[in-house]
């Protein structure tokens, strides 16, 4: 099986288990419906900046889908057989928190910060 068809259906899997259309996705990708639907029946190999735009549109991290994608290719090479999957996954999930993370970091070092006021006492002498 070519890499094509398994990315293909991959996405076509995701798509469908979001209960999406194809006029829905391609719509946000920006592609025609005819293109994506060669894209997931791995007829059209698209470009890594469309792949990435598809991705994108249904969520995914391109590493996402590669795991997918070697998960459903590992019963078909028995190289891949001695991959471990569970730690990639678990590696991935690692970093996807991590991102998360950062970025509520982000978000709140550019959140506006309260003014320090000094406050002064005075004493009047009468």
């Amino acid at each position: 099986m070519m890499l094509r068809e398994l990315i293909g259906r991959v996405l076509r899997q995701t798509r469908q288990a979001q209960r999406r259309t194809l006029r829905e996705v391609a719509d946000a990708v920006g592609m025609s419906i005819g293109h994506l639907s060669e894209v997931e029946r791995g007829r059209k190999e698209p470009s890594s900046e469309l792949l990435a735009a598809i991705c994108r549109a249904l969520g995914l991290t391109m590493a996402d889908l590669l795991i997918a994608v070697l998960r459903d290719l590992a019963p078909q090479q028995p190289r891949l057989a001695r991959f471990d999957l569970a730690r990639l996954e678990s590696a991935h999930a690692d970093l996807a928190r991590l991102k998360s993370t950062r970025g509520d970091l982000a978000r709140f070092e550019s959140a506006p910060q309260p003014r320090a006021t000094r406050r002064m006492d005075f004493d009047l002498a009468a």
